[in-house]
């Protein structure tokens, strides 16, 4: 591979990283092409942006954004590689948890995952990232705890001049 294909390459992953919050890294070894294809059209029919390149390239956009901000993940970028970005900060665990069940395999393992700032390590994290809630859902909890004591004290209310009306009534 040419200098300039490297750079092209670099500056690609560099763009992608810029654009999307969310970055899983995830290795893929052993994934038959059909597999690693089925994988593939699996992230595009979630919106989620898959990408294998080399380790070196992936290191060098790394350190092209922000080496300090990207430093934990350097551990993760070894063997075969592929990023996944996202918007959604739980989509990717969720596409790697179904295509595990769906192809009965380990494969692919997390290495790691940047979720808004956040470096998550090791495979073992992916149960949890499946369980972490998007803005909207956080923004819906929000709401429904501001809801709450309101539809309390309206209930309340309502409790009494029932219990008012019937008062009313017997006498």
């Amino acid at each position: 591979m040419k200098r300039e294909e490297k750079d092209v390459i670099i500056g690609e992953i560099a763009e992608l990283l810029t654009q999307y919050p969310n970055v899983y890294v995830a290795d893929t070894s052993t994934l038959t092409v059909e597999k690693t294809n089925q994988l593939r059209r699996l992230c595009f029919s979630k919106g989620v942006k898959m990408l294998v390149a080399k380790n070196t390239l992936i290191k060098k956009a790394l350190e092209s954004l922000d080496n300090e901000r990207y430093a934990g993940m350097y551990d993760s970028l070894h063997q075969v590689t592929a990023l996944m970005f996202s918007e959604n900060p739980k989509e990717p665990a969720l596409i790697l948890s179904s295509f595990r069940k769906e192809t009965n395999g380990d494969k692919p393992v997390l290495k790691a995952a940047f979720i808004n700032g956040d470096v998550y390590m090791g495979d073992k994290n992916l149960k949890a990232l499946t369980q972490i809630k998007t803005k909207n859902e956080l923004i819906g909890d929000v709401i429904g705890l501001l809801q709450s004591p309101a539809k309390r004290v309206l209930s309340a209310l309502l409790q009494h001049a029932e219990k008012k009306g019937e008062g009313a009534a017997t006498a």
